[in-house]
């Protein structure tokens, strides 16, 4: 049952000096994130170091297998997001039959052309990637998340997973004929229009 004081519901719209703290450290946080936005390089050079400092330490403590083997399963789950379409061709063929049209990637020349739209966008993979390296990079702290386990097991099951996953996943990009990165596509300037090849 609510309170019906009315001092008691003053003091639920005006925050604390922890909340005013919190909110403040959001918004720097936020402040921060925004401005490394755009310098996509210098943000995966601090991905790749701070991985390298993990392994390091992963290697040189011996332990904490299962952190890493859930690690590798999360970043294989969001490098899978990365490179899947966010509107799956598969499912929008099935839709397209029934409405008669829909979001679809080109498969001929004359086709409107409609950019690769990630299911999983560069940043948040960038940003949960990073997340969950400093979280695993934590958790190699706590002895309770030191489980005995045969590791190489553990090894040979990620590959076989990355294997299939990684098969499964170039066919479909051969099926439905698209590549989600930009590396070799072509790039128009401001000054010189698209040739037409007919």
């Amino acid at each position: 049952m609510a309170s019906l004081d009315p001092s008691a519901s003053a003091d639920i719209g005006e925050p604390t000096g922890i909340q005013l703290q919190v909110l403040q450290l959001q918004r720097r946080i936020q402040k921060f994130l925004d401005d490394t936005t755009p310098h996509t390089a210098p943000r995966w050079i601090f991905t790749g170091f701070v991985a390298a400092v993990y392994a390091v330490r992963a290697f040189l403590i011996s332990g904490w297998y299962i952190v890493t083997y859930a690690l590798g399963i999360y970043l294989l789950n969001l490098f899978l997001a990365f490179l899947t379409p966010k509107f799956d061709p598969a499912t929008t063929e099935l839709d397209d039959e029934a409405d008669g049209e829909g979001m679809s990637l080109p498969t001929k020349a004359d086709e409107e052309f409609r950019p690769f739209v990630r299911r999983l966008p560069e940043f948040k993979f960038w940003y949960s990637a990073t997340k969950a390296i400093l979280i695993a990079f934590v958790c190699t702290f706590i002895p309770f998340f030191d489980i005995p386990v045969f590791w190489p097991i553990l090894v040979i099951y990620f590959f076989i997973l990355f294997g299939l996953t990684m098969k499964r996943q170039i066919k479909h990009m051969i099926k439905y004929k698209y590549v989600p990165w930009d590396y070799g596509k072509k790039k128009y300037t401001a000054g010189s229009p698209p040739k037409n090849n007919k």
